[in-house]
């Protein structure tokens, strides 16, 4: 009798970074936030846009497909996303394709380009750093990169459930995506954290993100970024009458938030 083949789930089909970039990335939205950040405080036109822990690389492409003088730069140090970044979002267009593109480099290594109009690190990804002495270090190779007059923007977390452990499930279409807080030390910050997606044959994707951080408040990062040569820093909260984000100097907190950091050489 011919045994009978397992079926293969949703979770063994999918493709993470696809989950990923459907579930927790809108490139379109930060591209947004990034332009009306900039048009806060200078009138000129932003063009030349770095990543840094790009992944996917999904707003490099966003980037370059909106102004045909735009070019952008993604920074990571994982070869195989990097790959999967090239198959799957090098834009298709020949002309914007060759203001694209990816390098396996480490964040904290100089780049020969210092003329960068935006330096970007969203989805908490700088939190890889958990000492204060490098996290200045990688701040001042942000602010060499830097044309005169520019910024660096990165969005962060907080609030006392960013100190808990718990589990977030949230419905993404045809799946469940799932954020877990699983450790917190609050000693010294260190915080370890996944995303899992479930599917609707009860199968999941357990784990297909980990990350192990260091969970940093908005005023070490701001104390940081003015040693590391920033002239000015703006804070960006999350309005409270719908109006989208607008430059804070203090704010009631919350349960849990997201801000933005734009940080201006």
């Amino acid at each position: 009798m011919t045994k009978r083949k397992r079926p293969t789930t949703l979770a063994e089909q999918a493709d993470k970074h696809i989950l990923y970039q459907r579930s927790v990335q809108d490139a379109a939205a930060s591209r947004e936030l990034m332009e009306h950040f900039f048009g806060a405080r200078n009138a000129r036109h932003p063009n030349a846009l770095r990543e840094d822990f790009c992944g996917t690389a999904l707003l490099c492409a966003e980037w370059v497909q909106s102004h045909p003088q735009r070019t952008a730069t993604g920074l990571d140090l994982d070869p195989p996303t990097l790959a999967w970044a090239r198959a799957h979002n090098r834009p298709r267009d020949p002309q914007a394709a060759t203001r694209w593109q990816v390098r396996r480099q480490n964040v904290l290594t100089p780049t020969a380009q210092i003329d960068f109009d935006i330096i970007c690190a969203f989805n908490f990804s700088y939190s890889v750093f958990k000492q204060r002495t490098v996290m200045r270090q990688y701040f001042e190779a942000v602010h060499r990169a830097l044309a005169p007059d520019s910024m660096f923007v990165l969005d962060l977390y907080g609030g006392p459930d960013a100190q808990f452990l718990l589990t977030e499930p949230r419905d993404v279409d045809d799946f469940e995506y799932v954020w877990e807080q699983a450790r917190f030390d609050p000693i010294n910050h260190d915080t370890l954290c996944h995303i899992h997606f479930r599917f609707a044959d009860n199968s999941e994707m357990h784990e297909a993100f980990t990350y192990d951080w260091r969970h940093w408040t908005l005023p070490e990062l701001k104390d940081i970024l003015t040693e590391a040569g920033f002239r000015h820093i703006d804070v960006w909260w999350d309005g409270e009458e719908d109006d989208g984000y607008v430059i804070r100097e203090s704010a009631t907190n919350l349960e849990s938030w997201i801000a933005y950091i734009a940080a201006w050489k």
